[in-house]
């Protein structure tokens, strides 16, 4: 039971910072979003979190020190990655973050940013890209390209996941049909990306202003 309200109350966590990204993206407009659009993200953040969750709780159930490698690199690879990012486009140092912080406390909020992303991103794509060489410090753009790399991989990566748990999986897991639980994970990470594509091709409240719609993107 405490676990389902868990789930439930991350996923409406998600969901609304869904919202309020929209929100803040195309803040020039007055943005409806449409019960469709709730029922989309709302099962989509359902469908990938919990089977995010899942596959990390199977895979270090039988492989316990791997799979705090397998959280590291994620972790600093989505920490580091608006870094790499805002290296390559070269521009200055965000200095109007706030008037009272120096150059050392601007550095440790942004690191604190890219902290939190980073912490989402290992079980969720986040609703907010940062983007540290934007004033706003967030992506205002839809880069269908990084959101498609991300949804492939993280697709590989719990199918690996998921093999290795079954390889070595223990007696514990005797009387589960394990190929049947690996296919009902991959299928239900496969339906959070479908009704996240259902969200964006028809329940966007500003799929209007895209400069491309997810068919023609893919």
């Amino acid at each position: 039971i405490f676990m389902v309200l868990s789930l439930l109350s991350i996923v409406y966590g998600a969901l609304r910072c869904n919202i309020l990204a929209i929100r803040i993206k195309y803040d020039d407009y007055d943005v409806h979003v449409k019960p469709a659009a709730y029922l989309c993200i709302f099962l989509w953040r359902s469908f990938e979190i919990a089977t995010r969750v899942t596959v990390l709780v199977l895979f270090g159930s039988v492989l316990r020190i791997w799979v705090f490698l397998v959280v590291l690199l994620n972790f600093l690879g989505f920490c580091f990655y608006p870094w790499i990012l805002f290296w390559l486009s070269k521009s200055p140092f965000p200095e109007n973050i706030e008037k009272e912080l120096s150059r050392v406390g601007t550095t440790i909020v942004l690191c604190l940013l890219t902290f939190l992303y980073a912490g989402i991103n290992m079980f969720c794509w986040s609703a907010v890209q940062v983007e540290l060489s934007d004033p706003d410090l967030i992506s205002k753009s839809q880069n269908w390209y990084r959101m498609t790399v991300y949804y492939i991989v993280r697709l590989m990566e719990n199918a690996f996941l998921l093999l290795m748990w079954y390889v070595y999986r223990t007696d514990f897991y005797l009387y589960v049909c394990a190929p049947m639980l690996v296919l009902q994970l991959l299928i239900g990470y496969c339906m959070g990306i479908f009704f996240m594509l259902v969200f964006y091709q028809f329940c966007h409240p500003c799929k209007k202003l895209f400069s491309s719609s997810v068919t023609e993107a893919l």
